[in-house]
């Protein structure tokens, strides 16, 4: 089996790579990623690329047709992948996140590739009071991220021919990773309790998030790369996640805190209550994937944040600002004239990202 997996130098990727190599016979696996957050290391045993065949550098919206062939599946993770990214780069979301995504697709089709795998988002429900939402409810995307996942759903709803499609409505993602991202609200959490000694909530505490492991995405990620068509049917939208693991956001503060000795909790019981709150359900996954269900509990994320941030000698009470927040690397690439304002590499660096090394691809 072949795949080609795009963002794979995200947060996300390294998980994924790893478990489709350790858990499919004789897998050849390929990553593109324009690598803008490629220095946002914090592996302890080299590069996660390493478990790849090949690594191709290039902005997936230079992707054509050609590049797509010979490939049994196509995993889109590359996305302008959070709220303040989507808020900063409103146009360059659409155009990543939807336009693009879906022009992949269209040429995955095109090529043969037998399955795609979507990396949608739970957020898509936005503002929602009452039960925990399932996939056929009401839509309520309050972002341009948001928004961005429910138009490329509908578009992946309208590709012909055989291929299988996937979208996974992934809860809110947590836990450690090679390429760690701080902008997450556990992560944030057990940031906070390691370099300043105490969590301070923003917010009244009340508002509902699913949570999901990386690990554990890419669990869903390899059974929907794999899935026969019958089992959900040629284009599935599906929750991924465990409902069990609906949290109010206090609660993660508290919990966070009884693993960290020492750490306070500090609620803004006076602050308006945030509607940005949902709780979802996440059963049509757990018929459709029992042996793929998510394995980490929250102490269990929880647990490897804190080995993980420690062995890394983690103690910058500043980490809003580092390299660990992935806006503040792409503003920082943008005020040295690295990016542009499309987020498109300037050439003003040695050509680590160019297109050229793109060709092995398409031979």
């Amino acid at each position: 089996m072949k795949i080609l997996i795009t963002g794979n130098m995200g947060y996300v990727g390294p998980s994924v790579v790893k478990r489709l190599r350790q858990t499919i016979d004789n897998v050849e696996i390929d990553g593109v990623d324009n690598a803008f957050f490629a220095h946002c290391l914090t592996a302890r045993e080299g590069l996660p690329e390493r478990h790849l065949d090949r690594q191709f550098f290039r902005d997936v919206r230079d992707l054509r047709a050609g590049d797509l062939v010979g490939y049994d599946c196509v995993v889109m993770l590359a996305a302008i992948s959070n709220d303040p990214m989507g808020a900063r780069f409103e146009r360059v979301t659409r155009a990543v996140n939807q336009d693009t995504a879906l022009d992949i697709a269209e040429m995955a089709a095109a090529a043969g590739v037998g399955h795609l795998v979507f990396a949608s988002s739970c957020s898509v429900y936005g503002i929602a009071s009452g039960p925990p939402r399932r996939e056929d409810d009401s839509l309520n995307p309050v972002t341009a991220y948001a928004a961005s996942k429910i138009g490329t759903e509908a578009g992946l709803a309208k590709i012909g021919g055989d291929m299988t499609v996937t979208s996974l409505r992934f809860a809110t993602a947590c836990g450690m990773s090679d390429r760690l991202r701080l902008d997450l609200v556990l992560n944030d959490f057990v940031a906070a309790a390691i370099a300043d000694g105490r969590i301070t909530v923003l917010s009244d505490g009340s508002p509902w998030r699913p949570l999901i492991d990386v690990a554990d995405m890419a669990r869903a990620i390899e059974w929907a790369a794999t899935r026969p068509p019958d089992n959900g049917g040629r284009n599935l939208v599906v929750n991924a996640g465990a409902t069990s693991a609906n949290y109010q956001v206090r609660d993660l503060a508290r919990a966070v805190a009884d693993a960290v000795p020492g750490c306070t909790v500090s609620i803004n019981e006076a602050a308006p209550v945030d509607s940005r709150s949902y709780q979802v359900d996440f059963s049509r996954f757990a018929t459709l994937a029992p042996n793929h269900l998510p394995t980490m509990s929250l102490g269990d994320s929880i647990e490897a944040l804190v080995t993980g941030l420690r062995d890394l000698g983690f103690a910058d009470p500043d980490f809003r600002n580092s390299p660990l927040i992935r806006l503040t690397v792409l503003k920082s690439l943008i005020a040295q004239g690295l990016l542009s304002d499309d987020l498109a590499w300037t050439g003003r660096i040695p050509s680590v990202a160019s297109a050229p090394l793109m060709k092995e691809l398409a031979q």
